[in-house]
């Protein structure tokens, strides 16, 4: 039998819902209570009014926010790109190509060996507050290399992304077009059990908006939804293939027309940012606000990988997004929580309200505010995720 626990004397508490707390996006309650029974939320509000419960913890006067949603992250590869990385940043400019390295390193990996790597990113970014995770393939280009990282993958998360169109694997470099037959083909039968979502990296050096379609609409025909790498480097295609297909998300949304901000505007695809991937690049940041203000939904997220963003931190890439992106802390917040979970379709997670799942951070702060007033200090105290204790 379950037992009721209430977390009491929190000094503010993001609910991401209006209607109980003060009518703004996040739906703050200041002086507040949550009541978790079992794995859900049954009640939120003010202190005072907080029903009985079995059990009590005492917040400290500090704030209480859902568990962050990091709705995009390569977690399943070998090796890193240190000397990649000092390049860059000492004056090589970023392509696509460098996938190549962590291709190779994560092919001649163990099951065990990317398992283990898989865990230790995910026990980070448990640590800094992420209760929900999505995390792709894209490592492997081979049949067997990509069905494997889904596999391992699949035992960690529910949000499991087919991307054996991240690059044309160096395999079929003269025969793009057969690779991308083998992406749509053999290797999809074999990755979709595994799988929710299918991605594409649509852009120069990668694959075209055809051959974005031809993988996108393959794997919508094996039930799974789409999600697509746009207009991260260039203008492209990508954004509006996205809207056309009612894609869960675009992700990087970087080089955008205004037409491409209207079609997000008027559609149910989340623009989803990463500015992690800016900041380790020296790119241009994608406009937010822009964004914002155009009325589309917007999430951020870490896209946690070893090339572009090698970062599990939801906290870092909150503060980057207030001083880079044009967003307020109280947006960045909520494109964390609510927004990732809008990116990935789900309505359980990513608020605090009564039948939401009991997914919650703890900060060593008084309002979320601080998670971009104090870059880069490790305010999260405790982590529930399931209403369970986990930090």
């Amino acid at each position: 039998m379950s037992s009721s626990t209430a977390i009491t004397n929190i000094a503010t508490l993001v609910t991401n819902d209006p209607s109980l707390g003060d009518n703004s996006p996040l739906g703050l309650v200041q002086d507040a209570a949550v009541v978790i029974d079992g794995d859900q939320v049954v009640w939120a509000g003010e202190s005072r009014k907080a029903p009985a419960t079995d059990n009590r913890v005492d917040a400290g006067g500090r704030a209480v926010l859902p568990g962050f949603v990091d709705s995009h992250s390569h977690l399943v590869f070998a090796g890193d790109r240190t000397q990649e990385f000092n390049a860059r940043m000492s004056g090589r400019a970023y392509s696509a190509g460098g996938i190549r390295t962590t291709v190779a390193a994560t092919r001649a990996a163990t099951d065990a060996e990317l398992e283990a790597n898989l865990t230790r990113y995910l026990d980070e970014a448990l640590r800094q507050g992420t209760t929900t995770f999505e995390t792709k393939s894209g490592y492997g280009l081979t049949t067997e290399d990509e069905s494997r990282a889904l596999r391992i993958a699949a035992a960690h998360t529910d949000e499991v992304t087919y991307l054996g169109a991240h690059i044309v694997s160096p395999d079929f470099a003269d025969d793009p077009a057969a690779y991308v037959a083998l992406v749509t083909g053999e290797m999809l039968d074999a990755c979709a059990p595994y799988a929710r979502w299918i991605d594409v990296f649509c852009e120069k050096g990668a694959f075209d908006g055809d051959q974005a379609r031809a993988v996108l609409t393959a794997g919508r025909a094996k039930g799974l939804h789409p999600r697509i790498h746009a207009n991260q480097l260039s203008y492209g295609p990508g954004v509006q293939l996205a809207v056309e297909l009612d894609a869960a998300s675009a992700d990087h949304c970087t080089h955008l027309t205004d037409a491409d901000v209207d079609a997000l505007a008027g559609s149910r695809t989340v623009a989803t940012l990463l500015p992690g991937a800016e900041f380790s690049t020296r790119a241009e940041w994608p406009d937010a606000r822009r964004l914002l203000d155009a009325g589309a939904t917007v999430a951020l997220s870490t896209d946690c990988n070893p090339g572009s963003s090698f970062t599990s931190s939801v906290p870092f890439c909150i503060a980057l997004a207030v001083r880079e992106m044009g967003m307020t802390p109280d947006e960045a917040v909520w494109s964390a929580t609510a927004g990732g979970a809008r990116a990935l379709r789900r309505d359980d997670i990513g608020r605090l309200a009564p039948g939401a799942r009991a997914d919650l951070l703890l900060l060593n702060a008084p309002s979320h505010v601080h998670l971009a007033y104090r870059p880069g200090v490790p305010l999260v105290t405790g982590v529930w995720r399931r209403g369970v204790r986990v930090v």
